[in-house]
């Protein structure tokens, strides 16, 4: 009861939030879950579900509703310049173009506070008006004015100087409304001390949908890349997110832009996949197959020492590996290689090569414990009947040992590849997919895997305008090529049923 009644509580709490920004799918989304867990929890009757839901709830949310949505995203026009909605794009577009009002006086203002509201109170002519950004000024009696200084506003907090500093941006940010009339403009400041009128230079039409350049008189129209544009093709620089059907993906493929860096990151993301799933695999297992025989020395002490760079956090192995291996000042090149000048980093067949060398460190004794695991599963008395009826070492390690281990460890090797396929700490935190393809126009490099392709076409770092209908169509183009070659290497394994 306690924890459904948390798990209620929260429910609640998200269906608010929902609500409040009117995100209507999550509203839906959630309102369904809860009422389906409450059905579940407090009924004799779904008995089975009672187990089922919490990984049905989790597989939902995390999984269906990920892919789902970045499918969503694929087909529009998000990035940069397409953020949010129309609303939105034509809210901002009147607050960016505006201008101060030519031959307008400043005003004496302070910043007020009222119950977490900022607003300005200005001094005009002796009176004093309040608002904020949703109420236009309006007098207010019984305020106090001391030397042309605002001191005392009714309802109202006057913030000090340490005040302001502290919601800076919210000041600087915040326009109140002149009047109800629109056309005259709203109050802004940049010093918390003086308001100027400041007007917007377009003025949007709600009856034919046309957005006006008031100075010049051209009038913008929406097209159907949600931007305003003008009669001669120029187009206002904020516009909003719609449906583009396919464009994302002719982008990818047929753009030569990308198409040209996506063969080449494919083909790579492939090599390192297999060459990373391989060299562990073999080295993991040749160290398993040394210290699983009884006749070598210290096999406990020898088993902790090849564990350690797994209980060592990856993404500090690639970082320290990073720095080892710079040009300048790494302790390779300089202590081991005495003052050499190799670039490791900038080099490309160099880089894939200390990528994939690195990987070796951080993985094997990941398959080193697996295999090891599995060796030791393996019924000693077969081993013995084939040694009985005359098979050498090679031979039984050929057509024993090693189809014995793979029935074992087969499903972890089709998830380790599925693993560095997207291992994108492994590429990101040790080159940062550098060193850049001389003849890209986009920010894409020599060790980029699919991965950080993707997160360097989205934007997210700082590389590249934000392109995230594009990267959501390749990350698709991903999340098919990994479930493709999982479902074809389960069934000619046939892992699963080993498994079963």
């Amino acid at each position: 009861m306690a924890v459904m009644a948390l798990i209620n509580a929260l429910g609640v709490y998200i269906l608010i939030q929902a609500f409040t920004v009117e995100s209507w799918g999550v509203f839906a989304g959630m309102l369904a879950l809860l009422v389906l867990a409450d059905y579940v929890y407090f009924s004799r009757r779904a008995l089975p579900m009672k187990y089922i839901l919490p990984g049905l709830a989790f597989l939902l949310v995390f999984q269906v509703f990920t892919v789902a949505y970045t499918g969503y995203v694929a087909f529009t026009n998000y990035g940069q310049g397409h953020n949010s909605t129309k609303g939105d794009a034509i809210e901002a577009l009147l607050i960016q173009n505006e201008q101060r009002v030519e031959g307008s006086s400043s005003y004496p203002l302070a910043v007020v506070d009222r119950d977490g509201e900022l607003g300005f109170a200005v001094l005009e002519d002796g009176d004093v008006l309040v608002g904020t950004a949703e109420q236009p000024l309006r007098e207010v009696d019984d305020a106090v004015v001391s030397d042309g200084t605002i001191t005392e506003v009714p309802g109202w907090e006057i913030l000090d100087r340490q005040e302001v500093i502290a919601r800076q941006s919210e000041v600087v940010d915040l326009r109140v409304p002149f009047s109800e009339d629109a056309e005259a403009g709203s109050v802004r400041t940049q010093d918390a001390r003086n308001g100027f009128v400041y007007r917007s230079v377009l003025d949007y039409d709600e009856a034919t949908d046309t957005m006006t350049n008031v100075e010049t008189g051209v009038v913008y129209t929406p097209n159907d890349n949600g931007q305003f544009e003008a009669p001669d093709g120029s187009t206002l620089n904020v516009g909003w997110r719609v449906n583009i059907g396919l464009d994302n993906f002719t982008t990818a493929f047929a753009d030569s832009r990308y198409a040209e860096p996506f063969l080449k990151v494919l083909i790579w993301t492939f090599a390192f996949a297999i060459l990373t799933v391989g060299l562990t695999f073999f080295l993991g297992l040749f160290f398993a197959l040394v210290l699983n025989d009884e006749r070598v020395r210290g096999r406990k002490v020898m088993r902790a020492f090849l564990i350690l760079p797994y209980a060592f956090p990856a993404i500090m192995s690639y970082l320290l590996w990073r720095g080892m291996l710079n040009t300048d000042y790494g302790f390779i090149n300089q202590v081991l290689l005495g003052g050499a000048e190799i670039p490791w980093l900038s080099n490309e067949w160099l880089a894939r090569a200390v990528v994939l060398g690195v990987q070796l460190w951080v993985g094997f004794p990941y398959m080193f414990l697996i295999t090891t695991g599995a060796l030791q599963s393996i019924p000693s008395d077969v081993m013995e009947a084939a040694r009985i009826d005359g098979a050498g070492r090679w031979r039984i390690f050929r057509s024993m040992t090693l189809p014995l281990l793979f029935i074992a460890v087969a499903p972890l090797l089709i998830s380790s590849f599925a693993f560095n396929f997207n291992n994108f700490n492994g590429i990101e935190m040790l080159t940062e997919g550098g060193p850049r393809f001389p003849d890209s126009s986009v920010p894409v490099g020599a060790t980029d895997i699919l991965i950080t392709m993707v997160y360097s076409i989205s934007g997210l770092d700082g590389r590249a305008a934000t392109n995230y209908g594009l990267a959501s169509a390749l990350s698709l183009v991903i999340f098919l090529i990994v479930a493709t070659i999982s479902v074809i290497t389960f069934r000619k394994t046939q892992a699963l049923e080993d498994i079963n």
